[in-house]
Protein backbone atom coordinates (compact mmCIF):
# COMPACT_ATOMS: atom_id res chain seq x y z
CA UNK A 1 0.00 0.00 0.00
CA UNK A 2 1.39 3.19 -0.07
CA UNK A 3 2.44 5.44 1.79
CA UNK A 4 -0.50 7.18 4.24
CA UNK A 5 0.21 10.04 6.65
CA UNK A 6 -1.75 11.08 9.64
CA UNK A 7 -1.68 14.95 11.05
CA UNK A 8 -2.98 14.60 14.53
CA UNK A 9 -4.35 17.67 16.35
CA UNK A 10 -5.60 19.11 19.43
CA UNK A 11 -6.37 15.82 21.47
CA UNK A 12 -4.38 13.63 19.22
CA UNK A 13 -0.39 14.36 20.12
CA UNK A 14 0.33 10.65 20.16
CA UNK A 15 -1.94 8.19 18.22
CA UNK A 16 -3.39 5.22 19.78
CA UNK A 17 -1.97 2.03 19.14
CA UNK A 18 0.81 3.14 16.72
CA UNK A 19 3.97 0.73 17.48
CA UNK A 20 6.41 3.45 16.52
CA UNK A 21 9.73 1.85 14.75
CA UNK A 22 11.26 4.98 13.55
CA UNK A 23 11.43 8.94 13.75
CA UNK A 24 12.47 10.89 11.43
CA UNK A 25 13.91 14.53 11.82
CA UNK A 26 12.79 16.06 8.38
CA UNK A 27 14.17 19.56 7.39
CA UNK A 28 12.89 21.18 4.73
CA UNK A 29 13.59 23.88 1.97
CA UNK A 30 10.73 25.79 4.27
CA UNK A 31 12.42 24.91 7.65
CA UNK A 32 11.45 22.30 9.97
CA UNK A 33 8.11 20.64 10.41
CA UNK A 34 6.27 20.75 14.33
CA UNK A 35 8.35 17.87 15.49
CA UNK A 36 9.56 14.49 14.22
CA UNK A 37 7.73 12.22 11.91
CA UNK A 38 7.27 8.88 13.79
CA UNK A 39 6.92 5.85 11.30
CA UNK A 40 4.84 2.57 12.96
CA UNK A 41 2.31 0.47 12.48
CA UNK A 42 -1.14 0.46 13.16
CA UNK A 43 -3.36 -2.64 12.93
CA UNK A 44 -0.18 -4.18 11.05
CA UNK A 45 -0.06 -1.62 8.66
CA UNK A 46 2.39 0.83 8.24
CA UNK A 47 1.58 4.50 8.35
CA UNK A 48 3.41 8.09 9.01
CA UNK A 49 1.98 10.36 11.67
CA UNK A 50 2.81 14.02 12.88
CA UNK A 51 1.43 16.29 15.54
CA UNK A 52 0.95 19.78 13.55
CA UNK A 53 1.13 21.73 17.25
CA UNK A 54 4.33 19.96 18.31
CA UNK A 55 5.27 18.44 21.28
CA UNK A 56 6.03 18.83 24.00
CA UNK A 57 5.62 22.32 22.93
CA UNK A 58 2.48 23.98 21.83
CA UNK A 59 2.52 25.83 18.14
CA UNK A 60 -0.33 28.15 17.86
CA UNK A 61 -2.65 27.46 14.67
CA UNK A 62 -1.07 30.98 13.43
CA UNK A 63 1.99 29.89 13.57
CA UNK A 64 2.13 26.61 12.27
CA UNK A 65 4.90 25.88 9.47
CA UNK A 66 2.32 24.26 7.63
CA UNK A 67 4.52 24.24 4.54
CA UNK A 68 7.15 22.58 6.64
CA UNK A 69 4.78 19.99 7.88
CA UNK A 70 3.42 19.01 4.13
CA UNK A 71 6.80 18.83 2.51
CA UNK A 72 8.28 16.61 5.00
CA UNK A 73 5.65 14.34 4.95
CA UNK A 74 5.97 14.10 0.74
CA UNK A 75 9.51 14.19 0.88
CA UNK A 76 8.46 10.64 2.85
CA UNK A 77 7.05 9.28 0.04
CA UNK A 78 3.36 10.09 1.89
CA UNK A 79 0.73 10.72 -1.16
CA UNK A 80 -2.33 10.13 0.88
CA UNK A 81 -3.32 12.53 3.83
CA UNK A 82 -5.84 12.07 7.07
CA UNK A 83 -5.78 14.93 9.17
CA UNK A 84 -7.52 15.53 12.61
CA UNK A 85 -9.00 18.49 13.58
CA UNK A 86 -10.59 19.24 16.89
CA UNK A 87 -13.47 21.44 16.25
CA UNK A 88 -16.66 23.47 17.30
CA UNK A 89 -19.74 22.53 15.88
CA UNK A 90 -22.73 24.88 14.38
CA UNK A 91 -25.15 23.53 12.99
CA UNK A 92 -27.88 21.70 14.53
CA UNK A 93 -26.19 18.16 14.67
CA UNK A 94 -22.88 18.69 15.17
CA UNK A 95 -23.20 18.37 18.72
CA UNK A 96 -19.86 17.66 21.11
CA UNK A 97 -18.91 14.02 20.79
CA UNK A 98 -20.05 14.03 16.93
CA UNK A 99 -17.24 12.81 14.40
CA UNK A 100 -17.35 15.29 10.79
CA UNK A 101 -15.96 13.97 7.50
CA UNK A 102 -16.53 17.10 5.57
CA UNK A 103 -16.64 17.48 1.91
CA UNK A 104 -16.18 21.62 1.97
CA UNK A 105 -14.28 24.69 3.56
CA UNK A 106 -14.21 27.89 3.99
CA UNK A 107 -11.36 29.88 4.64
CA UNK A 108 -11.11 32.73 6.78
CA UNK A 109 -7.29 32.51 8.04
CA UNK A 110 -5.29 35.36 6.79
CA UNK A 111 -1.26 36.22 7.12
CA UNK A 112 -0.20 32.54 6.37
CA UNK A 113 2.02 31.18 4.05
CA UNK A 114 -0.96 29.64 1.82
CA UNK A 115 1.50 28.52 -1.03
CA UNK A 116 4.74 27.01 -2.27
CA UNK A 117 4.65 28.90 -5.10
CA UNK A 118 6.74 31.91 -4.88
CA UNK A 119 6.68 32.72 -8.47
CA UNK A 120 10.43 31.60 -9.21
CA UNK A 121 8.94 29.01 -11.81
CA UNK A 122 8.33 31.59 -14.22
CA UNK A 123 4.82 30.70 -14.77
CA UNK A 124 1.53 30.87 -12.08
CA UNK A 125 0.33 27.53 -10.16
CA UNK A 126 -3.37 27.66 -10.19
CA UNK A 127 -4.73 24.50 -8.66
CA UNK A 128 -8.58 23.45 -8.58
CA UNK A 129 -9.97 23.44 -5.25
CA UNK A 130 -13.43 23.07 -6.34
CA UNK A 131 -13.44 19.89 -4.21
CA UNK A 132 -10.67 21.01 -1.14
CA UNK A 133 -11.18 17.39 0.17
CA UNK A 134 -10.01 14.54 -2.04
CA UNK A 135 -13.01 12.30 -2.87
CA UNK A 136 -12.20 8.68 -3.17
CA UNK A 137 -10.40 9.24 -0.16
CA UNK A 138 -12.88 11.08 2.27
CA UNK A 139 -15.50 7.95 0.02
CA UNK A 140 -13.24 5.97 2.03
CA UNK A 141 -13.40 7.55 5.53
CA UNK A 142 -17.16 7.12 5.20
CA UNK A 143 -17.29 3.55 4.22
CA UNK A 144 -14.78 2.78 7.05
CA UNK A 145 -17.06 4.89 9.64
CA UNK A 146 -20.01 2.84 8.38
CA UNK A 147 -17.87 -0.15 8.58
CA UNK A 148 -16.60 0.22 12.03
CA UNK A 149 -20.39 1.15 13.04
CA UNK A 150 -19.11 4.94 13.85
CA UNK A 151 -21.68 7.46 14.21
CA UNK A 152 -20.37 9.86 11.89
CA UNK A 153 -21.81 12.72 9.66
CA UNK A 154 -20.70 12.26 6.38
CA UNK A 155 -20.84 15.65 4.35
CA UNK A 156 -20.18 19.32 6.21
CA UNK A 157 -18.88 22.46 5.41
CA UNK A 158 -15.28 23.31 7.83
CA UNK A 159 -14.99 26.94 8.59
CA UNK A 160 -11.08 27.28 9.34
CA UNK A 161 -10.49 30.99 10.92
CA UNK A 162 -6.83 32.60 11.99
CA UNK A 163 -7.42 31.70 16.12
CA UNK A 164 -5.43 31.17 18.19
CA UNK A 165 -8.22 32.96 20.05
CA UNK A 166 -12.09 31.54 20.11
CA UNK A 167 -14.79 33.28 18.05
CA UNK A 168 -17.29 36.00 19.25
CA UNK A 169 -20.75 34.90 19.11
CA UNK A 170 -21.68 37.16 15.77
CA UNK A 171 -18.70 35.50 14.37
CA UNK A 172 -20.30 32.34 14.95
CA UNK A 173 -23.74 33.44 13.47
CA UNK A 174 -21.92 34.78 10.48
CA UNK A 175 -20.35 31.66 10.45
CA UNK A 176 -23.84 29.62 10.04
CA UNK A 177 -24.83 32.15 7.41
CA UNK A 178 -22.14 31.54 5.18
CA UNK A 179 -23.37 27.46 5.60
CA UNK A 180 -20.66 26.46 7.87
CA UNK A 181 -21.14 23.44 9.89
CA UNK A 182 -17.98 23.33 12.25
CA UNK A 183 -15.38 25.84 13.27
CA UNK A 184 -11.76 25.09 13.63
CA UNK A 185 -8.32 26.74 13.06
CA UNK A 186 -5.88 24.13 11.63
CA UNK A 187 -7.59 23.16 8.14
CA UNK A 188 -5.74 25.53 6.18
CA UNK A 189 -3.49 26.28 4.24
CA UNK A 190 -3.35 22.25 5.03
CA UNK A 191 -5.64 20.90 2.75
CA UNK A 192 -4.69 23.92 -0.40
CA UNK A 193 -0.74 22.79 0.31
CA UNK A 194 -1.37 18.94 0.21
CA UNK A 195 -3.08 19.72 -2.94
CA UNK A 196 -0.60 21.60 -4.76
CA UNK A 197 2.36 18.51 -4.12
CA UNK A 198 -0.62 16.02 -5.66
CA UNK A 199 -1.25 14.68 -2.44
CA UNK A 200 -4.92 13.52 -1.61
CA UNK A 201 -6.06 15.44 1.32
CA UNK A 202 -9.15 14.56 3.39
CA UNK A 203 -10.23 15.42 7.16
CA UNK A 204 -11.75 14.40 9.68
CA UNK A 205 -13.14 16.46 12.62
CA UNK A 206 -13.78 16.06 16.13
CA UNK A 207 -16.45 18.42 17.31
CA UNK A 208 -15.41 18.63 21.10
CA UNK A 209 -17.86 21.97 21.78
CA UNK A 210 -20.12 24.34 20.68
CA UNK A 211 -19.51 27.17 18.96
CA UNK A 212 -19.89 30.41 20.72
CA UNK A 213 -23.03 31.61 21.59
CA UNK A 214 -24.64 27.83 20.90
CA UNK A 215 -24.43 26.18 23.76
CA UNK A 216 -26.94 25.79 26.38
CA UNK A 217 -24.32 25.25 29.29
CA UNK A 218 -20.62 25.98 29.52
CA UNK A 219 -18.57 23.54 28.57
CA UNK A 220 -15.43 22.92 30.84
CA UNK A 221 -11.96 21.95 30.46
CA UNK A 222 -12.27 18.68 31.86
CA UNK A 223 -15.64 17.72 29.90
CA UNK A 224 -13.63 18.83 26.93
CA UNK A 225 -10.71 16.78 27.94
CA UNK A 226 -13.06 13.95 28.24
CA UNK A 227 -15.02 14.26 24.92
CA UNK A 228 -11.49 14.36 23.28
CA UNK A 229 -10.15 11.15 25.25
CA UNK A 230 -13.22 9.13 24.11
CA UNK A 231 -13.15 10.28 20.77
CA UNK A 232 -9.28 9.75 20.20
CA UNK A 233 -10.24 5.85 20.90
CA UNK A 234 -13.11 6.11 18.14
CA UNK A 235 -10.39 8.14 15.69
CA UNK A 236 -8.17 5.09 16.47
CA UNK A 237 -10.98 2.33 15.25
CA UNK A 238 -11.40 4.45 12.00
CA UNK A 239 -7.67 4.77 11.37
CA UNK A 240 -7.49 1.14 11.33
CA UNK A 241 -10.30 0.19 9.58
CA UNK A 242 -9.59 3.18 6.92
CA UNK A 243 -6.09 1.36 6.39
CA UNK A 244 -7.54 -1.78 6.23
CA UNK A 245 -10.13 -1.01 3.51
CA UNK A 246 -7.34 0.74 1.18
CA UNK A 247 -4.84 -2.56 1.83
CA UNK A 248 -7.74 -4.16 0.43
CA UNK A 249 -8.70 -2.41 -2.42
CA UNK A 250 -5.33 -2.16 -3.78
CA UNK A 251 -5.39 -6.02 -3.33
CA UNK A 252 -8.54 -6.24 -5.55
CA UNK A 253 -6.51 -3.95 -8.03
Amino acid sequence: MSAIGIIGGTGIEQLQGLSITREHAVNTTFGAPSRPIQEGRLGGKSLFFLHRHGSPKAVPPHLINYRANISALHSLGVRRLVAINAVGGISPDMQPGRLVIPNQLVDYTWGREHSFDDGSSGSLQHIDFTEPYDRPLRLALVQAAETAGIAHEPFGVHAVTQGPRLETAAEVRRLAGDGCDVVGMTGMPEAALARELGMAYACVCMVVNPAAGLGDLPLTQDMMRQILAREAGVVRTLLETLLSTLASAEAAE
